[in-house]
């Protein structure tokens, strides 16, 4: 399918699973070619962001690779591989490991989640270049609505 000289009426024909399908791969794959380039992986910043207090851990303590797992169900890829990515992270001090193989946040790890959130705001402002807020709202309310017309849950 191409958008290439479409009136409105041809998309409004058009499957939105495809478009949803080539809009995901298309926005990840740009997300994770800007953590890299800024020396960090998505999987990487979850992980330091599952494991903070101050951000999606509930309680900051430690979390085994299989508990971590289970929290990034919804969003974690195939691909991902977070006991090498935690690795990566262990040799940089930015995690520890117990003896109960409980992955912890490090004061360095807690800065590092801090520095990296910080790159986000350049990436969504690059994805939103010709969209205003108003047009993403309408978007973002009618791909909910896609979802709860397909029986889908959470939103």
């Amino acid at each position: 399918m191409t958008t290439q000289q479409m009136s409105d009426a041809e998309p409004a024909g058009q499957p939105a699973a495809y478009w949803t399908g080539v809009a995901y791969e298309a926005l990840i794959a740009y997300t994770r070619a800007q953590q890299v380039e800024k020396g960090y992986t998505q999987p990487q910043f979850w992980l330091l962001r599952n494991l903070s207090v101050n951000d999606i851990s509930p309680d900051g303590q430690g979390m085994a690779l299989p508990e971590l797992r289970e929290a990034m169900a919804s969003y974690i890829r195939p691909e991902d591989d977070l006991a090498a990515e935690a690795e990566v992270l262990l040799e940089r001090g930015w995690l520890t490991r117990d003896t109960e193989n409980r992955l912890w946040l490090t004061e360095e790890g807690e800065q590092a989640r801090v520095d990296l959130a910080r790159n986000a705001p350049a990436i969504r402002a690059t994805l939103h270049q010709g969209i205003d807020d108003a047009e993403y709202v309408t978007t973002v309310k009618v791909l909910q609505q896609l979802i709860r017309n397909a029986g889908g849950t959470g939103v």
